[in-house]
């Protein structure tokens, strides 16, 4: 089930959104430009674990390897690195028709603000479950999880339009936010519950669900109630 778009439309024009969205792309095709060089590139600037946890780089990992930035900046270099188009393309899928509206009812910087907490307690999560994991965390799931969480919140009867593809049956529906939202949840909930020991798994299932979790809980801190209203005071902020 993979959302295509929802019927939700706003007066106002995304501009966080957009810029996040073009960011990542230009990270992503400069990895791909790096060519062999990516890998020295994704563990100078991902999220690994244990460094995190112990405030220094890897033992016995290769000095070319080594954070050019302190390891504590990776919580949020990460978020703009990602792992293959595929892993760009979905994330950024995702946050282009939910990420609209949940900055439309926050204001632009205080919805920059609340994405790059959303994703910092994402990948705190991760850090938490993974405490000695060596590999290296990225991506911006984590943060677009918790648009995810506050579209949840305030848009639960909006119409998404979602393309199911089964075998040879191949059709594109209109179902309730709620309940797209409300089952990726829960995948990602069981997923990550039974990834639990298991080593080398290749999603962080556990910053989806701090992800998302946050964002339930910031969008009633971060909203402004004007927008709600309709009002335009105070939209930048």
């Amino acid at each position: 089930m993979i959302p295509i778009k929802d019927d939700n439309p706003t007066t106002t024009i995304p501009i966080v959104t957009i810029f996040i969205i073009c960011i990542n792309i230009v990270v992503f095709i400069n990895q791909l430009l790096m060519g062999s060089s990516a890998e020295v590139f994704i563990y100078r600037f991902a999220v690994i674990p244990w460094e995190i946890i112990h405030f220094r780089d890897l033992p016995n990992l290769p000095p070319l390897y080594h954070s050019t930035i302190p390891n504590i900046l990776t919580l949020f270099t990460s978020m703009f690195i990602h792992g293959g188009f595929l892993h760009l393309a979905g994330n950024m899928l995702y946050l282009w028709i939910f990420g609209d509206n949940v900055e439309s009812i926050m204001g632009h910087f205080r919805f920059l603000i609340f994405y790059f907490i959303c994703g910092l307690v994402a990948t705190l999560c991760h850090v938490f479950i993974e405490p000695n994991s060596s590999l290296p965390l990225v991506g911006a799931s984590g943060a677009i999880s918790g648009v995810l969480g506050a579209y949840f919140v305030r848009f639960p009867r909006a119409r998404v339009h979602v393309l199911i593809i089964f075998f040879f049956f191949i059709r594109i529906i209109r179902v309730s936010a709620l309940f797209v939202l409300g089952l990726w949840f829960v995948i990602q909930v069981l997923n990550g519950f039974s990834s639990i020991g298991v080593q080398g798994g290749g999603v962080a299932w556990f910053a989806h669900i701090g992800g998302f979790v946050s964002g339930l809980i910031l969008v009633f801190f971060f909203e402004r109630e004007e927008r709600l209203r309709g009002g335009l005071n105070g939209w930048w902020w």
